[in-house]
């Protein structure tokens, strides 16, 4: 069973268990338009909402500072370094509950501090429970006492620098593993001893196996962007880690969307965990405006062209279907003279590092991604997502434009869907429960595709030529080898059955074959 500790629209009931009954937290509320009651059993304090209008952001109803969050003096420090005074709603209902040593479900947006939902509760404890701790030696070989497991190397990354900045005045060490670099470094930080442990699954297990790594003193574990390394197939990575880890400790569970196979896996690794969610799932922010065009898909290139044109868009970001399909675009928008850049899984960790690195700096105005990007990127300032290829599904559609609008900020998500994709498109309304507002004022397109030079689409598949009126998947050229001649001259003597000869033919029919034509 979840103790749960819900903000939904006015009229519905909400759970909140958080430790300051009877305290400024509930006295919040009760100013937000919430009346207090309890439940059967008398305990867990039951908020149900007035009527009164509360604004998507629980800031704008509950005036809450990170310093009545009793977080320990140098994290508080670090956190006003940072530039930070005033907690999100999931920051605001899992702080609290995780502080108390509660195991935690969190479901909120993307964009809305889920890292620092569960970074600054880890410091916390790992300081000493607010005490002042003098530095200390680091004993050689000091096993983790947090693991935090993410499913990207950029989503790593990304964790590994806000426990940097956030606990940046005490005495805690902290690495980041992961794959598609060596490993060399990364064994020598865990033989220096390390607090705080951020990895991806496939290399943890690795450097387990290797005898580098000892997780039997993890005191608590975190499982961010769960619902993407269950659809990377981490799953069963993820479950030998836990099997590893003590039973006795302390299990945070971050997720941007809560499905069937996730409330599963929540249910056999958390320890009556309170279920916090700030928003329906796979609900997209309000700050984000939403817009499809119904363009084919070989003016896609020429629409993004045109659109570039315009000085308002600036840091974007295109999500692609293929890897393949990312570089043949950067290829024409650098035709066009317009400065993009692809990221994806075939590129180095080493290149990928880079890219990002030019696009925070802004030296890149256009980022082209697949999917892998959608829950690693956390770059401030990206006024624009284009999806270029409509996402498999809602959820993948949420995390691509989460990555705009973030930290309270607005951001434009633009969507080209061809007739092939209309299903898609259907799909993800109903899901998000939103109708995207349909662009009608296109622009000319040329005649012929907008494409590189032999491609039709955005994944680069070869094809003929066809007419300007033709609409829908791009037609493959006929392989006669493989497909076996349906018309045409006979086929030479000893072919099998099925029209394929025994020896491969090279340009057509054999001199033979044509004599007895």
């Amino acid at each position: 069973s979840y103790r749960a500790a819900w903000i939904h629209p006015p009229g519905t009931p909400t759970l909140h268990p958080n430790p300051w009954r009877s305290g400024p937290l509930e006295q919040r509320f009760n100013a937000g338009g919430f009346d207090r009651m309890h439940d059967a059993s008398g305990d867990i304090p039951v908020f149900q909402h007035t009527g009164t209008p509360i604004h998507p952001d629980l800031r704008e109803s509950i005036h809450m500072s990170f310093t009545e969050l009793r977080l320990a003096e140098p994290v508080l420090r670090a956190v006003a370094t940072e530039g930070y005074t005033t907690p999100t709603p999931i920051q605001a209902l899992a702080i609290p509950e995780a502080l108390q040593g509660n195991d935690v479900l969190g479901c909120a947006q993307t964009g809305t501090g889920k890292t620092c939902a569960f970074a600054l509760p880890i410091l916390h404890r790992l300081s000493g429970l607010g005490e002042q701790v003098a530095p200390r030696k680091v004993a050689y070989g000091r096993a983790p006492r947090a693991l935090v497991l993410c499913p990207t190397r950029e989503l790593a990354s990304q964790i590994f620098d806000s426990f940097v900045a956030y606990g940046r005045h005490l005495s805690l060490r902290h690495t980041v593993v992961y794959g598609g670099v060596g490993q060399g470094r990364q064994v020598q930080a865990m033989r220096n001893g390390v607090d705080v442990l951020v990895a991806t699954p496939g290399r943890l297990l690795d450097l387990i196996n290797q005898g580098h790594i000892d997780l039997r003193k993890i005191e608590i574990l975190v499982l961010d962007e769960a619902d993407r390394m269950l659809d990377m197939g981490f799953m069963p990575d993820i479950r030998k880690i836990v099997d590893m880890l003590p039973e006795e400790r302390q299990t945070l569970f971050f997720s941007a969307t809560m499905s069937a196979p996730i409330r599963k896996l929540a249910d056999t690794i958390l320890n009556n965990p309170v279920s916090v969610q700030t928003a329906r799932e796979s609900a997209t922010a309000d700050a984000i405006a939403q817009r499809v065009y119904m363009v084919e898909r070989r003016n896609k290139p020429q629409l993004l062209e045109n659109l570039l044109g315009d000085g308002e868009i600036a840091r974007t970001l295109v999500f692609t279907r293929t890897k393949f399909g990312a570089d043949r675009l950067v290829k024409y928008l650098r035709s066009a003279s317009i400065h993009a850049d692809a990221i994806h899984g075939n590129k180095s960790q080493n290149a990928r590092t880079k890219t990002m690195r030019a696009f925070k700096s802004g030296s890149t105005r256009v980022l082209v991604a697949t999917d892998i990007a959608s829950r690693g990127i956390d770059v401030d300032d990206i006024t624009h997502v284009v999806n270029f290829d409509m996402p498999i599904d809602a959820e993948t559609y949420v995390h691509r434009i989460g990555r705009t609008a973030r930290a309270g900020a607005s951001g434009v998500a633009l969507s080209f869907c061809d007739r092939d994709e209309r299903g898609v498109l259907r799909a993800i309304e109903r899901r998000t429960q939103i109708q995207l507002e349909v662009v009608r004022d296109l622009p000319e397109f040329a005649p012929s595709s907008g494409l590189p030079k032999g491609t039709d689409d955005s994944s680069g598949t070869p094809s003929r030529p066809r007419p300007a009126r033709a609409y829908g998947p791009p037609r493959q050229k006929h392989n006669r080898q493989q497909d076996g001649p349906s018309q045409g001259p006979p086929r030479s003597r000893g072919a099998r059955p099925g029209g394929r000869s025994s020896r491969p033919a090279k340009g057509g029919p054999s001199r033979r074959s044509s004599r007895v034509g």
